[in-house]
């Protein structure tokens, strides 16, 4: 007995059909049954069935004598099921990789539930990947199982059939099947979660949702939108005829008001002329199924109206938020003249020679070289007022007590701006902070860079998709000085960004505290058993890949085979913390005790102090990482590809600071071995340390507050040139 069977409806999909089933085919997870069931389709999908089964003896293709649509198909495909789990996937979308893999080991966990609900990902014709955006209602479910009446936020989620799956006994105990027409998946989707006795939830993106640029069939103008009136009815009769869920009346009362009226308000959903019938017969489902004594407020109060009430309420409703917009544009408009004023008249004033505003990775807190130099700042130059910039409120509210800081565009930050000498910042200001003579900008960069930036992304269309070089030249002609943590950096960033700064080989601020021996609390905090080896894994986005998420690596394999003793680490580039990249299963595993996920860790130091090894692709913070003299593996298994899209300043595969793998296989064996730390590793580190960590000598963040912004003499870090006295200079001129 497999443990899934995949039921999956065909009709007028020939375009996305194989990728449907190639993405069930190459699951990693095999124990399963795929019944395809060819909906009398007119196009070429029976063939490609049939070409499929032969291939694989796991797809069973069923060629029904007539067209049915979805629901009856689907109730074709149950009575072949032979599996522990039904799972309805529609034949225009996939399966994400590892999905089958990620819901056995929860459904074992969970100790085989009635339901198990799972996330998924709209995918658009033009590329775009965008998360469920209730994907929290998942996560705040937690490990173990329950019912809607215990967690009734599972029931905001989309209710659709195919982002569960159902036990096949309990399925076939309670008779459930889908009704003919349009809108099956409600009197589906209802009565089993409300009859479900155990249901738990997956905070995995399982699914990719197609979304065609066209729509699906519920997009489409028609009167078969009346179907979900009747749809409804038998929603109303499932629950009259189970006493212990009259509870829920009142709920499916306001929901299904809500539905209709969405489908209403849509206009492209409804012939204009039916309208008015679809309002009417509405209006009276809603009385005649009113619950005694249920309110009646919000949104669907409008139904105990009349139509030509409706109307007028819609029409009242455009004119208002017509008139609104109308007003926000003037108050946008009187604002920005009144910030224009404000920022005018302190610009007036002298400089503040004592005042240094500092901002990190577009205004997201205290951070990176910036937050370093800023610590430093406090410490040697107490007289010094240290202002941050930050993005929002939710962002102030984070930082500590005693941090003064400024909202970015508010009144106080056009105050400090205007007043402020020093500027310290690891990305450019925006393009509406105009430099004042005798304003100094500091430009910290964020680490040492391996990928091109800044002018020589004009070869590389694709990295700099949505990126305006010229503009950013523009910014970035108001620096002054830019830091360099070795002659590398320096070289690249004067040829990046030709621009009239002068480059300082001060080191790297953040790194101050590598090479200092700094000791983090990252183990205790994450429960890391003592004497593991931790394993950190950092990989970078891709510009091949829109959204720049491509899981490489297995990373619930990668743990096992680490095998006892060893805990996974995994932080993601920070421009895939809010996307997609970690609910391909990233957050499940973590959940689960698999790995480690360090992504929102706000100090990138304390998780490099806490890892024995680091294993990246082509992160620049394997240069902050080699500052610590441990061992580094360089997973290159996409590299000509990478470089290919957004271009490297040095093959990272031949001037590796470690072992370097072109496969998984090859990245097990290192560790497997142990060759991840033998003496060819040690020799490689120690050549890559003495090029790219050469001006890091733990006092960057000081001389940085020393010789910028007091003015004082402070020794610079030694040029180590092979054969050569160390250089006696530390400034050059771009």
């Amino acid at each position: 007995m497999p443990r899934f069977s995949l039921i999956v409806p065909c009709f007028k999909v020939q375009g996305f059909l194989r990728e449907c089933l190639d993405s069930v085919l190459g699951q990693s997870f095999g124990d399963f049954e795929l019944i395809a069931v060819d909906d009398r389709s007119p196009d070429g999908c029976g063939a490609i069935l049939d070409e499929y089964a032969e291939r694989d003896p796991r797809v069973k293709v069923l060629h029904l004598p007539e067209n049915v649509g979805l629901g009856r198909a689907r109730n074709a495909g149950m009575p072949e099921a032979t599996g522990d789990y039904l799972f309805f996937l529609d034949s225009d979308d996939t399966l994400t990789p590892g999905a089958l893999r990620a819901v056995a080991d929860r459904l074992t966990e969970a100790d085989d539930p009635d339901v198990l609900v799972f996330d998924y990902a709209r995918t658009y014709w033009w590329g775009g990947t965008r998360r469920n955006a209730l994907a929290e209602v998942l996560a705040e479910a937690g490990a173990d199982t329950f019912t809607v009446a215990r967690y009734p936020r599972i029931l905001d989620l989309l209710m659709v059939v195919w982002n569960k799956v159902y036990r096949r006994e309990f399925v076939t105990e309670n008779g459930f099947s889908f009704p003919p027409g349009y809108y099956e998946d409600t009197p589906w989707t209802f009565p089993v979660m409300l009859s479900a006795r155990r249901i738990a939830a997956l905070d995995r993106i399982c699914l990719n949702y197609r979304q065609r640029r066209q729509g699906n069939i519920l997009s489409t103008t028609s009167r078969k939108h009346f179907d979900i009136h009747d749809q409804y009815e038998r929603v109303f009769a499932f629950v009259a005829e189970r006493p212990e869920l009259a509870g829920w009346r009142p709920y499916l009362h306001r929901k299904m008001g809500e539905h209709c009226l969405d489908i209403l308000a849509k206009p492209d959903r409804l012939p204009p002329a039916d309208k008015a019938e679809f309002f009417r017969r509405t209006a009276e489902m809603f009385r005649r199924h009113r619950p005694e004594g249920a309110r009646v407020d919000g949104e669907v109060a409008v139904l105990t109206g009349s139509w030509t009430g409706y109307r007028l309420r819609r029409q009242a409703a455009r004119a208002g938020r017509e008139a609104g917009r109308r007003a926000d544009r003037a108050r946008r408009a009187a604002a920005a003249r009144a910030r224009t004023g404000w920022a005018g008249l302190h610009a007036h004033r002298p400089l503040d020679e004592n005042l240094v505003v500092y901002s990190a990775s577009s205004h997201r807190g205290v951070l990176g070289d910036p937050a370093a130099v800023y610590a430093a700042a406090r410490e040697v130059a107490p007289r010094l007022r240290g202002v941050w910039v930050v993005r929002d409120a939710e962002t102030a509210a984070q930082l500590p007590p005693d941090v003064e800081h400024v909202i970015v565009g508010s009144r106080r930050y056009l105050e400090v701006t205007a007043r402020a000498k020093f500027f310290v910042n690891d990305v450019n200001w925006p393009g509406t902070l105009a430099k004042r003579p005798g304003s100094v900008h500091i430009h910290t960069h964020q680490g040492t860079p391996l990928k091109y930036l800044g002018a020589d992304l004009l070869g590389k269309p694709g990295a700099r998709l949505g990126f305006d070089v010229p503009q950013m030249l523009r910014r970035a002609d108001r620096w002054d000085y830019s830091l360099a943590a070795n002659r590398h950096s320096e070289l690249v960033w004067e040829r990046a960004y030709p621009c009239h700064f002068t480059s300082v080989r001060t080191g790297s601020p953040r790194n101050d505290v590598l090479v200092n021996g700094g000791v983090g609390d990252f183990r205790e905090r994450h429960g890391i058993p003592a004497g593991h080896t931790v394993v950190l894994y950092a990989p970078t986005r891709r510009d091949y890949r829109r959204g720049g998420h491509v899981d490489r690596i297995d990373l619930a394999r990668f743990a096992a085979d680490l095998g006892e003793g060893s805990t996974l680490v995994v932080r993601l580039h920070p421009s895939l913390a809010k996307g997609p990249a970690r609910g391909m299963g990233l957050t499940e595993l973590a959940r689960r005790g698999i790995v480690v996920d360090a992504t929102d860790e706000p100090r990138t130091a304390d998780v490099l102090l806490a890892a024995d090894v680091l294993v990246t692709d082509y992160s620049s913070v394997m240069f902050d990482y080699a500052n610590l003299d441990r061992p580094i593996v360089v997973h290159a298994d996409d590299w000509p590809a990478f470089t290919a899209s957004r271009g490297a300043y040095l093959d990272v595969t031949a001037d590796a600071p470690g072992h370097v793998s072109h496969s998984y296989r090859e990245l097990a064996r290192l560790f497997s071995t142990g060759a991840w730390r033998d003496e060819e590793s040690a020799r490689l580190r120690a050549d890559f340390r003495e090029r790219f960590c050469e001006f890091d000598d733990g006092r960057a963040a000081e001389r940085v507050v020393r010789t910028l912004l007091l003015g004082e003499p402070m020794p610079w870090p030694a040029v180590r040139i092979p054969g050569q006295a160390a250089a006696p200079d530390a400034l050059t001129s771009a």
